[in-house]
């Protein structure tokens, strides 16, 4: 399964230099950091050095939010049998935006829990399916209420665990493209795992052109045209088992019951400013469901979307710039108002 992905993102990111690519002078790294593969693509003069800077960036961040490194500031909290642990500035930060992006989510979004997707095997890859009173217990050590702030004093309390996995990938490429900015940067494509996260337009004055996902399958669906935006996605397709029963089981876990998410969606893409908005909702709403993405955006906005059904259907905010490949007129589209 692994070798599968891999391929996948090497066609998933030749597919988006392709599309992106013109005669400008630009340097592009690929390496692997926070257990995904992430390519930068920095146009302009002094492209090569910076873009090996925002690489050592992302390691730093990587040391600070790893779940696994027995040095991160995640690792101690979640280690420290209750007791206050003073952390880094940017984990506060984090951790702070974590728990805000859950209580507007109604808990949809949930950074504390780790200790069920741990009992379905999501971080040690020994995938298995729990026993109802093992996920009961799990969810008994759960809730955003366990985790208390004081400046950057971060107390985890009832064995609550913190996995940063639903916004550290966003709020790293907001960091990066900060720091590009900073330097003089223009023009940029982050592939962070999979988020997009675009500075300014291509350097031909252009949009940038984005292949989205099929679902269900390994095809590009059709194209997103963006500019100084981030594109997150999220789904049950890109990680999953089946289980001893022959049923699949996705990596995105209701907060509620305790089980992978089955909710009649395939996948849920959000296009905004943040990537740490856009990847926090990518999450929520997809745990949400088709009514209550709706409704979110609806009440909310700030933000723009497109959801497919398990079904087939495509459901587009109006201000998306999304084109379907012809072969897929089958798919209907519906705009959401």
């Amino acid at each position: 399964m692994h070798n599968r992905k891999n391929l996948l993102f090497c066609l998933m990111t030749a597919f988006i230099m392709i599309l992106c690519g013109c005669g400008t002078e630009k340097s592009a790294q690929s390496f692997f950091a926070m257990n995904t593969y992430m390519t930068f693509t920095v146009y302009g003069s002094d492209s090569e050095e910076i873009i090996h800077e925002a690489q050592n960036k992302v390691y730093d961040l990587e040391k600070l939010w790893s779940v696994t490194d027995t040095e991160s500031d995640i690792y101690n909290i979640n280690n420290s049998a209750g007791e206050a642990v003073t952390v880094n500035e940017k984990t506060t930060r984090l951790i702070e935006f974590a728990l805000k992006m859950s209580e507007k989510t109604d808990g949809k979004l949930d950074p504390t829990l780790y200790p069920v997707v741990s009992a379905w095997g999501f971080t040690t890859g020994e995938n298995r399916i729990p026993s109802k009173d093992e996920i009961s217990e799990m969810l008994s050590r759960t809730g955003c209420e366990n985790i208390h702030i004081s400046g950057n004093a971060i107390t985890a309390e009832n064995g609550a665990m913190l996995d940063m996995g639903a916004v550290a990938k966003g709020y790293t490429g907001d960091e990066i493209s900060e720091y590009l900015i900073e330097r003089g940067v223009k023009s940029a494509l982050l592939d962070i795992g999979g988020n997009i996260q675009a500075i300014g337009l291509k350097p031909d004055g252009t949009q940038w052109q984005i292949g989205l996902r099929n679902p269900f399958s390994d095809d590009i669906l059709g194209v997103l045209e963006i500019s100084d935006s981030v594109v997150v996605t999220s789904g049950n397709y890109e990680r999953f088992f089946t289980g001893d029963d022959g049923r699949k089981y996705g990596h995105i876990i209701d907060s509620e019951t305790g089980y992978p998410v089955e909710n009649g969606l395939a996948s849920v893409t959000i296009i905004g400013k943040e990537g740490k908005v856009c990847d926090a909702l990518s999450t929520a709403l997809f745990a949400m469901g088709l009514d209550g993405a709706v409704g979110f955006y609806r009440q909310n906005g700030g933000f723009d979307m497109i959801i497919i059904t398990e079904d087939s259907k495509i459901y587009v905010t109006p201000d998306v710039k999304f084109t379907l490949y012809e072969h897929y007129g089958e798919m209907e589209v519906f705009k959401i108002e």
